[in-house]
């Protein structure tokens, strides 16, 4: 059995790793959360700026952490510290590493609850969304959200899946679920489109994602799509960083990064063109966030020729995206322990996992109407504290002293023989992992958190 971060684990090829890295970065963030995003800011604008952040913030930082991965060869937390005392800096810098395990254990805690949501509802699709309307679609979520069981039961069944992923290490579990989750998803991804092409207002979605309304351009909006490429790809979680460290010296870290951000990216647009049509086609609100998903789109379901077929095809999309984003967001903490202790991996996935189904039955139970439903912390739900204390503070932070760390702490000259670019090309990226990232990271932080 491969330790996870023992040196000799590693992808078994350059594709495996890009799936697996694209896996991680598309979730359902991708699917509904761009298209929410797009929907609210205006379409076409917040298309626009958001493809000029995914490469010239998303993409060197996804570039740096790989980079760090695979130089360190440990967890993030192992990592950090290694690469630190060889630059001779302090080993305090491991505290990035502790933030992206601690965050990427929090963020699955309540990702699997959302996970096991949309498992209950491909098979809600099978049975049918027909005659449902606003009211009654809105009801039967609510009503599932509220129960004390249903739940946690998909909860755990979705957890299950991640562990028994993660639990059979690099080339057993991860590689061979990403090798086939990940072209299964673009293919049906790419169906709904055509389905979408075909049957729904995709002339209207084309122009309200590609023809740019700049007056729908605000300061708001260019912060929310430069937060939203940021978090897309999957950063500062520890999980880009820890499938770095099972990359071979042979992969061209540059090529590979732009490869993964540029998928990433074409799946968020691929899922506004699949989407959008059937909102416009029905009279759905374009921003209507997580009712998106869980409402407004099973009342169009229940109401198109075969929508049976196309929601089942719709949430087990969904699925997928879900569970290789969750095996990403396990593996950190699942690398750090085996590394510390040496204890079998298949122990460690199960132990780490299952403190996070427990750790996600409170964000379940603390759903509206259901037994924690009146918990507030700080003003937030059990849930929306998690994504908060994640998404606002931890991963903000861990990626602005990445940043610093690279470009200010590690030598030039080590980053050179890491990444093996061109001079122009690296004279670039170093130029924007150096001053670019952490001030556009930081107004990104301040503007959550002050304005």
């Amino acid at each position: 059995m491969l330790m996870a971060s023992s040196s000799n684990a590693q992808w078994s090829s350059r594709w495996a790793f890009i799936m697996a890295a694209v896996g991680s970065a598309v979730g359902l963030g991708n699917i509904w959360g761009f298209p929410y995003e797009a929907g609210q800011g205006g379409g076409g604008a917040f298309v626009l700026i958001y493809l000029f952040f995914v490469f010239v913030i998303g993409m060197p930082l996804l570039i740096a952490e790989l980079s760090l991965g695979r130089r360190g060869r440990m967890s993030p937390i192992g990592s950090m510290k290694k690469i630190a005392e060889e630059e001779g800096k302090s080993t305090l810098w491991q505290l990035i590493g502790w933030s992206g395990v601690i965050g990427a254990f929090i963020v699955i805690s309540f990702y699997s609850v959302v996970g096991g949501w949309v498992l209950a509802y491909v098979v809600k699709a099978l049975s049918g969304f027909s005659g449902l309307a606003a009211d009654s679609s809105a009801e039967v979520f609510t009503s599932f959200i509220a129960d004390p069981y249903l739940p946690i039961i998909s909860h755990a069944a979705f957890m299950g899946i991640t562990i028994f992923i993660v639990a059979k290490g690099v080339e057993g579990g991860l590689e061979k679920a990403v090798t086939f989750l990940m072209p299964a998803l673009f293919v049906l991804l790419v169906g709904l489109v055509i389905y979408s092409a075909f049957t729904g207002a995709f002339a209207q979605t084309l122009s309200f994602l590609f023809a740019p309304d700049f007056s729908k351009l605000t300061l708001n909006v260019a912060l929310n799509a430069l937060g939203q490429s940021f978090f897309s790809l999957s950063l500062a979680l520890g999980s880009i960083m820890t499938y770095g460290a099972y990359l071979k010296r042979d992969v061209n870290i540059g090529k590979s990064a732009a490869i993964i951000a540029s998928a990433d990216t074409g799946v968020a647009v691929l899922a506004g063109l699949a989407i959008f049509p059937i909102v416009f086609a029905y009279g759905l609100n374009p921003g209507a966030g997580g009712g998106l998903v869980f409402i407004s789109l099973p009342i169009a379901f229940g109401q198109m020729p075969g929508g049976v077929v196309i929601g089942t095809l719709f949430f087990s999309l969904l699925a997928v995206a879900a569970i290789t984003s969750a095996i990403s967001l396990l593996e950190p903490s699942v690398s750090y322990v085996s590394e510390k202790t040496g204890k079998d991996r298949r122990k460690v996935a199960a132990t780490i996992g299952f403190a996070a189904f427990i750790l996600g039955i409170f964000s379940s139970l603390g759903q509206s109407g259901n037994i924690l439903g009146d918990v507030s912390i700080f003003g937030y739900s059990i849930m929306d504290a998690k994504d908060s204390l994640t998404k606002n503070w931890m991963m903000p932070l861990g990626g602005m002293f990445t940043a610093l760390f690279v470009g200010w702490f590690v030598s030039r000259k080590s980053m050179m023989e890491e990444l093996a670019m061109n001079d122009s090309s690296f004279k670039i990226w170093y130029f924007l992992v150096r001053f670019v990232c952490p001030v556009a990271i930081a107004a990104v932080f301040i503007s959550i958190v002050f304005l």
